[in-house]
């Protein structure tokens, strides 16, 4: 439990910006196009935050960042295919 206190500074900031770009998506939910530029931006921010708190933490190495931009790309290629199939 101690662990996961440590980190909640970290983490909180994290929980902000995915729950500001969920509300985003479901605010905007007539123009797709609009969801999409949110997802993206959520990505790219996902990304950074993820460098950051490496950073910080002083184990930030490029399997790290790969690990983070996998993970981004994975969800934006679902959003993707959801937001824009026939």
């Amino acid at each position: 439990m101690t662990r996961f206190t440590k980190h909640l500074p970290h983490y909180t900031p994290l929980f902000a910006l995915i729950s500001a770009g969920l509300l985003g998506y479901l605010f905007f939910s007539y123009d797709k196009a609009f969801q999409f530029i949110i997802a993206l931006a959520v990505s790219v921010s996902y990304v950074f935050w993820g460098i950051v708190h490496h950073k910080v933490h002083d184990d930030l190495t490029i399997f790290v960042v790969f690990e983070y931009l996998v993970i981004a790309t994975l969800g934006m290629v679902i959003v993707f295919s959801l937001l824009f199939r026939a």
